[in-house]
Protein backbone atom coordinates (compact mmCIF):
# COMPACT_ATOMS: atom_id res chain seq x y z
CA UNK A 1 0.00 0.00 0.00
CA UNK A 2 1.36 3.58 -0.46
CA UNK A 3 1.16 6.54 1.57
CA UNK A 4 -1.17 8.36 -1.15
CA UNK A 5 -3.73 5.44 -0.20
CA UNK A 6 -4.81 7.08 3.73
CA UNK A 7 -6.14 10.08 2.24
CA UNK A 8 -9.13 8.78 1.02
CA UNK A 9 -11.90 9.11 3.92
CA UNK A 10 -12.68 6.32 5.62
CA UNK A 11 -16.32 4.74 5.28
CA UNK A 12 -18.65 5.64 7.63
CA UNK A 13 -20.03 2.26 10.22
CA UNK A 14 -23.10 0.87 8.57
CA UNK A 15 -24.24 1.10 12.04
CA UNK A 16 -24.06 5.35 12.28
CA UNK A 17 -27.27 6.72 12.29
CA UNK A 18 -27.14 9.79 10.30
CA UNK A 19 -26.54 12.50 13.17
CA UNK A 20 -25.92 10.25 16.05
CA UNK A 21 -22.08 9.17 14.84
CA UNK A 22 -20.03 9.45 18.09
CA UNK A 23 -17.05 9.62 15.46
CA UNK A 24 -15.97 13.41 14.48
CA UNK A 25 -15.90 14.12 10.74
CA UNK A 26 -12.31 14.49 11.14
CA UNK A 27 -11.27 11.48 12.88
CA UNK A 28 -13.10 9.40 10.04
CA UNK A 29 -9.97 10.36 7.29
CA UNK A 30 -7.35 7.44 7.40
CA UNK A 31 -4.21 8.78 7.94
CA UNK A 32 -0.84 6.87 8.91
CA UNK A 33 0.92 8.51 11.79
CA UNK A 34 4.17 10.83 11.00
CA UNK A 35 7.25 8.45 9.26
CA UNK A 36 9.41 7.89 11.82
CA UNK A 37 12.64 7.04 10.42
CA UNK A 38 15.29 5.22 12.35
CA UNK A 39 18.76 6.54 13.15
CA UNK A 40 21.50 6.45 15.26
CA UNK A 41 22.85 9.31 17.09
CA UNK A 42 25.99 9.42 19.63
CA UNK A 43 25.67 11.27 22.65
CA UNK A 44 28.82 12.21 24.24
CA UNK A 45 29.56 13.05 27.74
CA UNK A 46 31.80 16.02 28.12
CA UNK A 47 33.43 18.26 30.62
CA UNK A 48 32.48 21.97 29.92
CA UNK A 49 29.80 21.48 27.14
CA UNK A 50 29.27 25.17 26.03
CA UNK A 51 33.17 24.95 25.21
CA UNK A 52 32.23 21.57 24.10
CA UNK A 53 29.34 23.27 21.64
CA UNK A 54 31.75 25.53 20.55
CA UNK A 55 34.74 23.14 19.53
CA UNK A 56 32.69 21.13 16.80
CA UNK A 57 31.30 24.39 15.41
CA UNK A 58 34.34 25.11 14.91
CA UNK A 59 36.25 22.18 14.08
CA UNK A 60 33.49 20.35 12.04
CA UNK A 61 31.20 23.13 11.12
CA UNK A 62 28.60 21.58 13.15
CA UNK A 63 24.87 23.38 13.42
CA UNK A 64 23.36 24.18 16.38
CA UNK A 65 20.03 22.26 16.68
CA UNK A 66 19.12 22.33 19.91
CA UNK A 67 20.84 24.01 23.19
CA UNK A 68 19.26 24.10 27.12
CA UNK A 69 21.66 25.02 29.57
CA UNK A 70 25.12 27.23 29.77
CA UNK A 71 28.55 26.45 31.26
CA UNK A 72 28.48 23.20 33.12
CA UNK A 73 25.43 22.22 32.71
CA UNK A 74 24.48 21.68 28.85
CA UNK A 75 22.75 19.50 26.73
CA UNK A 76 23.06 20.36 23.17
CA UNK A 77 21.83 18.11 19.59
CA UNK A 78 23.94 19.45 16.46
CA UNK A 79 24.31 18.24 13.09
CA UNK A 80 27.23 18.31 10.99
CA UNK A 81 26.04 18.07 7.63
CA UNK A 82 22.66 16.47 8.81
CA UNK A 83 24.85 13.55 10.67
CA UNK A 84 23.23 14.60 14.06
CA UNK A 85 24.63 14.16 17.50
CA UNK A 86 23.94 14.94 20.90
CA UNK A 87 26.09 15.96 23.98
CA UNK A 88 25.97 17.29 27.53
CA UNK A 89 28.13 17.70 30.52
CA UNK A 90 28.95 14.50 32.40
CA UNK A 91 26.62 13.23 35.58
CA UNK A 92 28.26 10.42 37.23
CA UNK A 93 24.98 10.34 39.55
CA UNK A 94 23.02 9.11 36.26
CA UNK A 95 26.32 7.00 35.08
CA UNK A 96 27.63 9.34 32.39
CA UNK A 97 31.15 9.88 32.21
CA UNK A 98 33.10 11.45 29.90
CA UNK A 99 36.47 9.47 28.67
CA UNK A 100 38.48 11.74 31.18
CA UNK A 101 36.68 10.23 33.99
CA UNK A 102 37.24 6.48 32.85
CA UNK A 103 40.54 6.54 31.75
CA UNK A 104 40.08 6.34 28.09
CA UNK A 105 37.19 5.89 25.37
CA UNK A 106 34.42 2.95 24.96
CA UNK A 107 33.39 4.24 21.46
CA UNK A 108 35.09 5.74 18.57
CA UNK A 109 33.37 8.19 16.23
CA UNK A 110 33.57 7.62 12.10
CA UNK A 111 32.85 10.84 10.42
CA UNK A 112 32.84 10.12 6.68
CA UNK A 113 33.09 13.20 4.48
CA UNK A 114 33.76 14.58 0.88
CA UNK A 115 37.71 15.67 2.30
CA UNK A 116 38.94 13.89 5.26
CA UNK A 117 42.07 16.19 4.84
CA UNK A 118 40.99 19.28 4.85
CA UNK A 119 38.25 18.49 7.85
CA UNK A 120 41.65 16.71 9.68
CA UNK A 121 43.34 19.96 9.74
CA UNK A 122 40.29 22.08 10.58
CA UNK A 123 40.00 19.76 12.96
CA UNK A 124 43.47 20.52 14.52
CA UNK A 125 43.46 24.03 14.11
CA UNK A 126 39.94 24.02 16.56
CA UNK A 127 41.99 22.14 19.55
CA UNK A 128 41.95 18.64 18.22
CA UNK A 129 45.29 16.30 18.34
CA UNK A 130 46.22 13.82 16.20
CA UNK A 131 46.05 10.47 16.83
CA UNK A 132 47.12 9.43 13.34
CA UNK A 133 47.41 11.03 10.15
CA UNK A 134 45.35 10.87 7.38
CA UNK A 135 46.53 7.94 4.76
CA UNK A 136 45.14 5.78 2.48
CA UNK A 137 44.72 1.97 4.42
CA UNK A 138 41.85 -0.19 4.36
CA UNK A 139 40.84 1.23 1.12
CA UNK A 140 39.96 4.58 2.91
CA UNK A 141 41.56 7.80 3.48
CA UNK A 142 40.89 8.28 6.94
CA UNK A 143 43.37 9.85 9.81
CA UNK A 144 41.87 9.94 13.83
CA UNK A 145 42.22 12.83 16.23
CA UNK A 146 41.32 13.21 19.63
CA UNK A 147 39.47 16.32 20.47
CA UNK A 148 39.95 18.31 23.69
CA UNK A 149 37.27 16.45 25.37
CA UNK A 150 39.31 13.08 25.35
CA UNK A 151 36.77 11.53 22.17
CA UNK A 152 37.93 9.67 19.64
CA UNK A 153 36.90 10.81 15.97
CA UNK A 154 37.99 8.52 12.52
CA UNK A 155 37.56 11.35 9.38
CA UNK A 156 37.24 9.79 6.13
CA UNK A 157 36.09 8.30 3.26
CA UNK A 158 36.14 5.29 1.41
CA UNK A 159 38.26 5.41 -1.88
CA UNK A 160 36.33 3.49 -3.68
Amino acid sequence: MIWEDFSEPMPTSKRAKKGKSRVKAASRTRRMPARTVTTIAPWLCVRGGARAVDFYKSAFGAKELFLMGEGESVVARLSIDGAEFWLSDESPEHHNFNPESLGGITVRIILTVADPDAVFARAIKAGAKEVYPVSEEHEWRIGRVVDPFGHHWEIGRPLS
